[in-house]
């Protein structure tokens, strides 16, 4: 059975609200639920309507729609409306997070709202590897970041999520497992030290013996001490020359 979406289009442009709206009539899986034209009234619509997707333009008079992504819950799934150049879309694209270039093209509509209509949407699809010089857009702690792969100095386990820290001291929970960030990160750039911390290897400071057999390190820009567990202590030596 196909799953009945509730939708809330946010644009400052009536004619662009208008048209989408049209456009999105046409699908009976789509309920729209509301418009709001600004981030303000944004903010309230979500609360009001509790939508499972926000259509959302990113530019505002004075304003920017990633600043609504701060007042709302990030179980919102969003779709961005934009004509955002090439490389912050690869951000959106290599992270699930769909996009929609203005004028909306119907068929790549039809294509958004059959992922987004799709329990299993994400079953089944190659995990997108990051290079070293992406910029990932992420939730962190509820907030959405734009985030340089390379910026990324540690990741802790927490559970079935992992809690991140960044040289641009972001740091807090995100909706991804350890196995998931082994799958996605450039695996000449992080390594696996102990089953609950991976580490930027380029960020690598200084590595320290604790014991016959325990070693310590320790990144740049951190007073943190990392331990690297015996399993995985023969691989990182011979990938970290200090």
């Amino acid at each position: 059975m196909e799953k009945q979406l509730k939708v809330l289009i946010v644009d400052d442009e009536e004619l662009a609200r208008i048209g989408l709206r049209m456009l999105l009539a046409k699908f009976s899986s789509i309920e729209i639920v509301g418009e709001a034209y600004n981030i303000e009234s944004a903010s309230k619509a979500v609360l009001k309507y509790k939508p499972d997707v926000v259509f959302l333009d990113i530019e505002f008079p004075g304003e920017s729609g990633f600043d609504l992504l701060d007042k709302i819950d990030s179980t919102v799934k969003i779709v961005f409306v934009t004509a955002f150049d090439e490389f912050a879309l690869r951000a959106f694209e290599i992270n699930a997070c769909d996009y929609l270039l203005k004028p909306v093209n119907p068929k790549r509509l039809e294509v958004t709202l059959k992922r987004l209509g799709s329990d299993e949407s994400t079953a089944g699809q190659k995990t997108p590897i990051f290079k070293y010089d992406d910029q990932i857009f992420l939730a962190v702690n509820y907030k959405y970041h734009f985030i340089k792969v390379n910026s990324i100095m540690r990741i802790f386990s927490a559970g079935k999520y992992s809690e991140i820290l960044t040289t641009q001291r972001i740091k807090g929970l995100v909706k991804k497992s350890m196995m998931e960030w082994e799958e996605c990160l450039p695996e000449k750039n992080f390594i696996r030290i102990h089953r609950s911390t991976i580490i930027n290897i380029e960020l690598v400071e200084k590595i320290i013996k604790d014991n016959y057999t325990s070693y310590k390190v320790y990144l740049k820009g951190s007073d943190e001490e990392y331990f690297i567990s015996r399993r995985y202590a023969s691989r990182i030596m011979k990938l970290i020359s200090i």
